[in-house]
C-alpha cells in the first residue's frame, strides 16, 4: 500500500499546497503518515472545469458503458484487498468485520446502480402521441425522459468511510445518473479516500472515459468546500454530516446566482415508540436488543435510536431497568475522531446535569477517545418544555420519555423534528393505537419500521434514507436505494420533435427496449 497524500484532479495527481491534513488513529491517538496537501481554489477551478468538459461526452455514453464503469469501480476497490481494510481500521478505530461488510455494501450498491442503468426505468420515459383530430383543440406529440443535472459535488461522511464516502451512495448514484463527480474527502480518513479515489481513477482509465468524470480534493479548512459548492459549473451537491456544516453549505448553494439542489443528511434522533401491549409482553426482551442497536459502532450511526417514547407504568419500569443493566455492562467504544468524542461527552454531560433528567445508567469507562454509553429518563412534560432535549447526541446515548397517556404520547410525537426513522414495537393489541399514530409518523420520518431498530439500512429499491428537516435538507429525496438517482436528474419534455431528432429512449420503435408509459399506460420494452 503506497499513499502519496496527493489530490486527484481528473486523471492527474499532485500534492496540494494549501495546508496539510494527517489521519489520526482514534484508538491510540497516533498521527498517521503521510501528510495530505490541502487544495486551493485554483484546484477547485481545474476540477470543476474538467468536470464540465467531461459532462457532455459522459452523459451521452450508452447506458451499458456507464454500467460497465460502475462495475469497474467495484472491481478496482476489491482489488485493493486487505490494504484498504487495514488503513480504514487505522483511521477510524472501527473493527475489521464491520469494515469488510461496509466494503461489500459499497461495491454492492455500485453494481446495483449498474443494474438500474440496464433496466432504464430511471428515465421515466413517457409518450403521449399526437391527437390531431381532438376537439376542440388537437394534442401535440409529447415525449418525456429524465436527463442528468451536470457535475456534482460529494462530501465524504465521517461515520461511513466507504459506503458514504468517496465511492459511496452519493457518488454511485450521481455517476449512474450521468453526472461527473468531484469528491471532497473527509479529513478523518484521507488515506482511505486516496485508495478508493485511485480505484475510481483506474476505472475511468480502464473504460476509456474523459478523465474529468472524477476528481477528489482535500480541504484543510472550510474555504475550499465553500468554493466547491459555489462554483457555477457544479449543479448539485450531496452531504452527510453535522447540521451546522450542512446548513452553512446549503446557504451557499441557495445563495448562488443560480441556486442548486443541496442534499444534506444532518440530524436525527430516530425515536423508538414502545406501545403498551408490546411492553407488557416483552419489555425485558426489547431492552437488550435496544442497547445493542444503541451501542452499535459506538452509537455513531445516523439511525442510532436516541429516543424512547412510551406510556409510563410498571411495564416501562421493567424495560428501563433491563436496558439500564445492559447499558451498565456496555464497554467503552473508540469513537471516530477526537472531535466527535469531545462533542459526545459534552452532549452527555448536558443531559446528566439537567435537573429534570434522571441518569438511568452509564456504560463502562475507557481510555483515549472512547465513548461511555448513557441512558437517561425524563417526564414528557419536561421534554415538551425543553427544546434542547430534542437535540441529537451523536453517540451511544438515549433518552427515555415517560408519557402520562396516549394523548401526551401523541403530543410528544407532534413536537418532534423530522427524522430518518421512527420505530414502533407492538403486538396485535397495539394495532388501534398504532393506526392512530401512523398519520403523524408519516409526517415526521422517511422510514417507519415495526419491531426493530433503524440501524440496518438495506440498499434496495424500496428503501428511503431521508426525511423531513433537519434529518435531511430535502424530504423528497433519499441517499440510499435506487431512488437516490432521482436527485441528480430532471425531466425534459419534447414536443413535436421529428423522429430522427428524438433521443433513442423516446423513439417510436423503442430501440433500447425499455419500459415506457405510452398514452398513460405502461408498456414493457
Amino acid at each position: 500500500m503506497h499513499l502519496t497524500g496527493e489530490l486527484l484532479i481528473g486523471g492527474e495527481s499532485r500534492m496540494g499546497t494549501n495546508g496539510e491534513i494527517k489521519g489520526v488513529n482514534p484508538a491510540t491517538g497516533d498521527t498517521l503518515e503521510p501528510a495530505f496537501g490541502g487544495a486551493t481554489k485554483a484546484d477547485v477551478e481545474q476540477a470543476a472545469a474538467l468536470a464540465a468538459e467531461a459532462f457532455g461526452p459522459y452523459r451521452s455514453l450508452p447506458y451499458e458503458t456507464r454500467a460497465t464503469f460502475l462495475e469497474a469501480i467495484a472491481e478496482h476497490i476489491e482489488a485493493i484487498g486487505d490494504d484498504l481494510i487495514v488503513r480504514v481500521m487505522a483511521e477510524t478505530g472501527l473493527p475489521r468485520a464491520r469494515l469488510e461488510g461496509e466494503r461489500a455494501r459499497t461495491t454492492g450498491q455500485l453494481r446495483l446502480f449498474a443494474s438500474v442503468l440496464r433496466d432504464g426505468g430511471f428515465l421515466e420515459a413517457r409518450i403521449d402521441p399526437a391527437l390531431p383530430d381532438r376537439k376542440p383543440l388537437p394534442r401535440p406529440d409529447l415525449r418525456l425522459r429524465n436527463v442528468p443535472l451536470g457535475p456534482v459535488a460529494v462530501f465524504g461522511a465521517s461515520n461511513f468511510p466507504l459506503a458514504f464516502s468517496v465511492a459511496g451512495g452519493d457518488t454511485a448514484s450521481a455517476l449512474a445518473a450521468g453526472c461527473p463527480v468531484i469528491v471532497k474527502a473527509h479529513p478523518a480518513h484521507p488515506g482511505t479516500s486516496e485508495l478508493v479515489g485511485r480505484a475510481i481513477q483506474a476505472a475511468v482509465a480502464s473504460v476509456g472515459l474523459h478523465p474529468g468524470v472524477f476528481s477528489m480534493i482535500h480541504d484543510s479548512g472550510y474555504e475550499v468546500s465553500q468554493a466547491l459548492v459555489a462554483d457555477p459549473r457544479v449543479k448539485a451537491a450531496g452531504f452527510t454530516g453535522s447540521r451546522r456544516g450542512g446548513l452553512a453549505l446549503a446557504a451557499i448553494a441557495q445563495g448562488r446566482p443560480e441556486p442548486i439542489p443541496f442534499y444534506a443528511e444532518m440530524s436525527s434522533i430516530n425515536p423508538v415508540i414502545l406501545l403498551p401491549a408490546a411492553l407488557k409482553a416483552r419489555a425485558e426482551k426489547i431492552a437488550p436488543d435496544f442497547v445493542a442497536a444503541l451501542t452499535l459502532g459506538a452509537g455513531q450511526f445516523c439511525t442510532n435510536p436516541g429516543l424512547i417514547l412510551a406510556i409510563d407504568g410498571p411495564e416501562l419500569d421493567a424495560f428501563v431497568t433491563a436496558a439500564g443493566q445492559a447499558v451498565a455492562a456496555a464497554p467503552a467504544s473508540v469513537m471516530l475522531t477526537p472531535g466527535i468524542c469531545k462533542a459526545f461527552a459534552h452532549g452527555v454531560a448536558a443531559l446528566a446535569e439537567d435537573p429534570q433528567v434522571t441518569t438511568v445508567a452509564r456504560g463502562q469507562t475507557g481510555q483515549g477517545h472512547t465513548g461511555q454509553a448513557g441512558l437517561f429518563s425524563v417526564a414528557a412534560s419536561a421534554f415538551l418544555a425543553n427544546p434542547h432535549l430534542h437535540e441529537e447526541v451523536f453517540g451511544a446515548a438515549s433518552l427515555v420519555v415517560r408519557c402520562a397517556d396516549q394523548a401526551e404520547l401523541a403530543a410528544v410525537i407532534d413536537a418532534l423534528e423530522g427524522q430518518l426513522t421512527i420505530a414502533l414495537h407492538l403486538e396485535d393489541g397495539d394495532h388501534a393505537i398504532a393506526g392512530a399514530l401512523l398519520p403523524a409518523l408519516e409526517l415526521k420520518a422517511g422510514r417507519i419500521l415495526i419491531n426493530g431498530f433503524g440501524t440496518g439500512v438495506e440498499v434496495a429499491h424500496a428503501m428511503v434514507h431521508g426525511g423531513p428537516f433537519p434529518a435531511t435538507s430535502d424530504a423528497k429525496a433519499t441517499s440510499v436505494g435506487t431512488l437516490a438517482i432521482a436527485r441528480f436528474l430532471r425531466p425534459v419534455s419534447y414536443q413535436n420533435l421529428p423522429e430522427a431528432l428524438l433521443p433513442a429512449e423516446l423513439r417510436t420503435d423503442n430501440p433500447l427496449g425499455i419500459a415506457r408509459r405510452v398514452d398513460g399506460k405502461m408498456k414493457l420494452g
